[in-house]
């Protein structure tokens, strides 16, 4: 059997999307579109056209809405598509035009076209587009089995650069499959392949398979829902982000609660799986629920408050009011707010003091939704009692990557006692495996082994091996770090000491004192991390004193949240006219809430456990790029049975063994295996200079690849060495091996020589080569073998005195394959039509340089099958529909239906024994059929 093929999974997909009730539409090229468009259009909007006495725009009218259309980036026509386009029509009056239904989304139109050609600056043919009331608005790409599927996102990629234009820029998604693996994007040019998404069932169980994933996801309510209510327009970034399946679900559940329950719940989401976004989402549908008065994002400390506020605001700027003061809060929870970010001290100091709640009675019976941030923290005391208490009609939702449970819960209550049932889980063992986060590599310093962990002299050697390993831990300071400190004493002590130590990179601290905390973080029990008011403000103002000198800023005790806000920029590293910070030494604060890729170590002088362990190591592992393969946490004291318990209990007590990474002893083992298997191969680098065949070099290809990624791997460890004797490979052996290994890779791409010198020494992604990934195209050989028979036909000249000795070497070549053998006699056939017969025309179409083999092979192939058939049905004496159907459902789902055969065969007058001969007899020649006739 051979691999099923791209044209039959674009048939297959298509005959699935008309038996979910799509209409099937032929569009050939752009005119085609715009004609299915003002006739979709004109459906979509029946109703309002019918109120000025009309069923049709003219075509002057239909005009202007393409104009209207056009203008404008990607983004902005995002927000064209979801707004309504007052049209003025000839005879002077005004229609409101529709694009898109999104309150009743399975109310527009939907169709399947394929195979659209447009003219771009090349000409390109889409495999299956989906239209909502004739726009294009999710773009499907195929490959078929057995090709990689970055190849799709690869050639999406080209799609921008060379043709989508006009409607074209209206795609919201793109769905990328090769039958076997499939995933969905939002339309974000150069995104990123880390951010095409698996769509999955409840239970994040992947469906991968392109027919199951055609029947969930671009079912047209499902699709029509998520184009509708679960892309986000990112007014930060411009660009389009789609969520996640497991966000849906959240948001789903919350939704079907406020409107058909009074019950509350609680969401628990791994750190890092996107919370903010998730929330902003159930905040902003809930609040379009009738009924639901007020919408409150409700933080528990100051720090989170202005960071959630401005991640809303780049979601969509005015859809919420923060919160500066208690008395701003009464206001707008007294007026037309919708949605409402507050920190649970302003609130619970507002429904308890009588200056404040004397206010709030008339909304105290209203319906107010409170989502909570971080449900984990706060909510146990006496302000979150408050609050319950004071509003009568009151549904609350929490958001947690780390639940309060009975084995964590020094509190008297579960988060589960608090906030009801969990409507939604995705853990950190879910994430990692969707590469969504990244997992831990933690390691245990041994090197002072005092437990007095105030002794100078242990605190100093700390402080220099931070120092001697930073370059290595950060990879030259490309990423960074933070130190979390048990106590603030212990913290300005370090603070002196790395002074002391003259360090070469930018060190900083940070830590709230009491002047500065919230009036309730001492009821709340959110304290830690606040100097005693002993504490004199002039230890915080010189350590702000070396930050306004290191950065040329002017900031003071006075103005806190500002200098806090510099550093949380100058951690992210997301500006590059702002100098970064590399070490920021930390007792609470950056510990919880803090999302920074460029983040990747964390040093531990600290005891933590449970939801604060957790929470602590993971604000290392954001996913960034290929070199980021893992967070890396340091500790200073034995914290090992602590990290085991925390990641059993928030992995729900589940396998838990590729969270944390495994030891250096077996990483340096794996590593030194593959320089022995890679070393008998390639004894010396010479060797590589005898590689002549593609697939000789590809084989080398991957064999380094495997050694780049080991060793990536295990540099990252502190008790890595460059020349370790233990590794059979020396690390100018390794480093003569990779001169090779891209200079094969930029001379296959085409690019220029000099890059080598400038590629990263440990980058295997060949990042900045065109988004090419030179390992896996070299994978292509039947695309080789395909392409190679071609241009063999192609270079005939059938006037030339070698010509039959050409034509017999391709005949030869494909018998002597085995995979080709039996396409021997229909490529002879091929060549009989198109030289032999028709020798003028195929010299003249080579000369003019029309010709186009892979089109002709391709129909030629498809009337030879259907020849095929015919002739079978004819000889069995069974319906051509049944074979034809047979074979559409074998090339779309790679397996045998035979109940379609049988079927077909009860339809004879024959006895059971006969029909079974018949059957089997039917299936050995359609399986010849399928063999022969499958090539691409």
């Amino acid at each position: 059997m051979t691999t099923q093929s791209e044209a039959a999974l674009e048939n297959g997909l298509i005959k699935t999307l008309i038996d979910n009730s799509y209409e099937r539409v032929i569009i050939r090229e752009e005119e085609n579109l715009k004609a299915n468009f003002k006739t979709q259009l004109e459906k979509h909007n029946q109703k309002e056209l019918a109120l000025h006495g009309r069923s049709h725009l003219t075509d002057s009218e239909f005009d202007k809405i393409l104009i209207y259309l056009e203008g404008g980036t990607r983004f902005e026509k995002a927000k064209k598509l979801r707004d309504l386009y007052p049209l003025e029509t000839e005879d002077g009056r005004r229609i409101w035009i529709s694009f898109l239904n999104q309150r009743k989304w399975c109310q527009n139109e939907f169709q399947v076209a394929n195979q659209i050609t447009v003219e771009g600056r090349k000409k390109c043919r889409y495999d299956v587009t989906i239209l909502v009331n004739g726009l294009p608005l999710a773009q499907i790409e195929l490959k078929k089995r057995g090709v990689e599927l970055k190849q799709a996102y690869n050639q999406v990629q080209r799609y921008h650069k060379t043709s989508f234009h006009g409607l074209f820029d209206y795609i919201q998604l793109f769905v990328i499959s090769n039958g076997v693996n499939t995933r969905y994007f939002a339309n974000n040019p150069n995104g990123g392949y880390k951010f095409t998404f698996n769509w999955t069932d409840r239970n994040n169980r992947p469906f991968n398979d392109l027919n199951m994933f055609a029947n969930f996801f671009l079912d047209k309510c499902t699709l029509g829902k998520i184009i509708s209510k679960y892309i986000v327009l990112h007014e930060g970034e411009k660009c389009l982000m789609v969520l996640r399946p497991y966000q849906y679900y959240a948001v789903e559940e919350i939704i079907n609660r406020v409107e058909n329950t009074n019950k509350n719940g609680y969401v628990w989401h791994t750190t890092g799986a996107g919370k903010t976004l998730t929330s902003f989402k159930a905040a902003q549908l809930v609040s379009e629920i009738d009924g639901v008065d007020k919408v409150l994002f409700v933080v528990d400390r100051h720090d989170l408050d202005t960071q959630t506020q401005s991640e809303y605001e780049a979601f969509e700027p005015g859809a919420v009011d923060g919160t500066d003061n208690t008395r701003e809060l009464i206001k707008r929870l007294s007026g037309d707010s919708k949605i409402i970010i507050t920190t649970i001290q302003k609130l619970n100091c507002a429904v308890t003091k009588d200056y404040y709640n004397k206010h709030l009675q008339e909304i105290r019976d209203k319906k107010v939704v409170m989502i909570f941030d971080e449900c984990h923290r706060s909510h146990f005391g006496d302000c979150h009692k408050n609050i319950v208490r004071f509003f009568s009609n009151l549904q609350i939702f929490g958001f947690t990557g780390t639940p309060i449970f009975a084995e964590n819960a020094k509190q008297e209550h579960t988060t589960a006692e608090v906030f009801g049932e969990c409507l939604h889980k995705y853990l950190i063992k879910d994430a990692i495996a969707d590469e969504n986060v990244l997992g831990f590599l933690v390691e245990y310093y041994t090197g002072n082994t005092t437990t007095d962990y105030e002794n100078e002299a242990r605190m100093r050697e700390i402080a220099q091996f931070i120092l001697n390993n930073y370059n290595k831990s950060t990879f030259d300071g490309e990423y960074n770090a933070l130190f979390a400190i048990q106590s603030i004493p212990m913290l300005l002590r370090y603070y002196k000491i790395f002074k002391e130590l003259n360090p070469q990179i930018r060190i900083g601290a940070i830590f709230t004192y009491a002047a500065n905390a919230d009036q309730d973080d001492e009821q709340t029990g959110m304290n830690q991390g606040f100097a005693s008011k002993k504490v004199d403000a002039d230890e915080l103002q010189d350590i702000i004193d070396d930050y306004n000198k290191m950065f040329g800023t002017g900031f003071s005790t006075d103005n806190f949240s500002a200098y806090y806000d510099d550093m949380n920029e100058r951690m992210k590293k997301r500006k590059k006219d702002l100098k970064p910070l590399d070490l920021l030494l930390v007792v609470g604060m950056f510990l919880t809430g803090f999302d920074a890729k460029r983040l990747n170590t964390l040093y531990v002088d600290k005891n933590l456990e449970y939801h604060g362990l957790l929470q602590a190591l993971s604000r290392t592992n954001r996913i960034l790029n290929e070199k980021k393969r893992f967070g890396k946490i340091v500790c200073f004291r034995d914290l090992k049975a602590n990290v085991d318990a925390a990641i059993k209990l928030f992995s729900n007590n589940e396998p838990n063994e590729f969270i944390v990474r495994e030891p250096f002893e077996k990483v340096r083992k794996a590593l030194n295996l593959k320089m022995e298997e890679f070393l008998k191969k390639y004894p010396n680098v010479s060797y590589i200079d005898a590689l002549k065949s593609e697939m000789e070099k590809r084989e080398f290809v991957l064999a380094f690849r495997e050694i780049i990624r080991g060793k990536i791997e295990a540099q990252i460890y502190e008790e890595y060495e460059e020349d370790d004797p233990y590794f059979l490979m020396s690390e100018q052996e390794y480093m003569d091996f990779r001169s090779k290994y891209l200079d094969i890779a930029i001379g296959h791409t085409g690019e220029n020589k000099d890059h080598s010198a400038k590629q990263d020494a440990e980058q295997p992604e060949l990042e900045g080569i065109d988004d090419i990934d030179f390992c896996l195209e070299l994978l292509h050989s039947d695309v080789i073998n395909v392409a190679y028979i071609l241009a063999l036909i192609e270079d005939l000249n059938p006037e030339s005195d070698d010509y039959h000795e050409k034509r017999q070497h391709i005949i030869d070549t494909m018998i002597k394959d085995a995979a080709m053998r039996n396409k021997a006699m229909l490529i002879d056939g091929f060549i009989r039509q198109n030289v032999d017969d028709d020798k003028t025309g195929f010299a003249r179409a080579k000369a003019d340089g029309s010709i186009d083999l892979e089109t002709r092979l391709t129909n030629y192939v498809s009337a030879a099958r259907n020849k095929a058939i015919d002739r079978l049905a004819e000889e069995e004496g069974l319906s051509r529909e049944a074979l034809r159907d047979y074979l559409a459902q074998y090339d779309y789902l790679q397996r045998e239906k035979p109940e379609i055969i049988q079927n077909a065969i009860k339809e004879k007058k024959v006895g059971l024994k006969e029909r079974r001969n018949i059957l089997k007899r039917v299936l050995g020649k359609l399986r010849v059929i399928i063999d022969t006739f499958s090539w691409e």
